[in-house]
C-alpha cells in the first residue's frame, strides 16, 4: 500500500503515488507507469527494471 498526502486534484495524488513507488523500488520515476486506476484509489502500476531485483525489493518491502 502506498499512502500520499497530495490531494486528488489534477492528478497530483496519482503522480505522488507513482513517485513514491519509484522511490520505494529505487528506480527512476519514468520507469513506473500507471496501467489502470487514474481516477481510483486502487491503482495498478508497471515497474520497468530487472525482474530479480524488483522481486527482491518487493519482498523486502512486504517483509515476512
Amino acid at each position: 500500500m502506498v499512502t500520499v498526502t497530495a490531494r486528488a486534484v489534477d492528478g497530483k495524488a496519482t503522480e505522488a503515488a507513482l513517485r513514491a513507488v519509484a522511490d520505494a523500488f529505487d528506480v527512476k520515476r519514468r520507469d513506473v507507469t500507471l496501467v489502470t486506476g487514474a481516477a481510483s484509489r486502487d491503482k495498478v502500476v508497471d515497474i520497468d527494471g530487472p525482474a530479480d531485483a524488483l522481486s527482491a525489493r518487493r519482498d523486502a518491502l512486504l517483509g515476512p
